[in-house]
């Protein structure tokens, strides 16, 4: 009798344990269920995104395209631009050195006439000599290009030089 006994507990635990066992597989089967479901969902979503996602990548292609032809047409003004930078450098280059040639020979001119000038003071004045004022270079200056005779040679360039470094500076601002 012990082995009946003993032979009908164990029948007894195990179908407890086939009912807990179906339970268990019947949640899983519905996990696994719900993990369809999801992935379902998760492949349309994609599908979808992955359309949008072309949709994009060919309009930044077109708009890459067209970036790139505008370029193009740019170019040829950039290329002008760089161009007119270096002839305005050259140009800035040629009054720079038309005005060191000019102030050489007028600071020259002015230690010559200034020399002239001394010993002519020192004939003529008793006061000595005294350093001039800066005014009073300027109107050196300004007579010494200005009031002399049109009709020396190089002196007609001067005028041009004047209206360029105008123009210059209109440029500049």
């Amino acid at each position: 009798m012990l082995t009946q006994v003993s032979i009908f507990i164990i029948a007894i635990a195990f179908a407890v344990l086939v009912i807990f066992l179906i339970k268990t597989l019947k949640a899983a089967q519905g996990s696994l269920d719900k993990v369809t479901q999801t992935l379902q969902d998760v492949q349309k979503t994609v599908d979808e995104l992955s359309y949008e996602v072309k949709q994009t990548v060919r309009h930044a292609n077109d708009i890459t395209a067209d970036v790139d032809h505008k370029l193009k047409q740019v170019e040829p003004v950039m290329e002008s631009v760089r161009n007119l930078g270096e002839v305005l450098s050259e140009v800035t280059l040629a009054a720079k050195q038309a005005s060191t040639a000019l102030m050489t020979r007028f600071q020259k001119s002015q230690s010559a006439a200034s020399n002239t000038s001394r010993t002519d003071n020192a004939i003529k004045a008793t006061t000595p000599n005294r350093p001039l004022t800066a005014t009073e270079r300027t109107v050196q200056s300004y007579n010494a290009t200005y009031e002399e005779p049109a009709t020396k040679p190089g002196k007609n360039w001067l005028g041009y030089v004047d209206i360029a470094a105008g123009v210059w500076q209109k440029m500049r601002q």
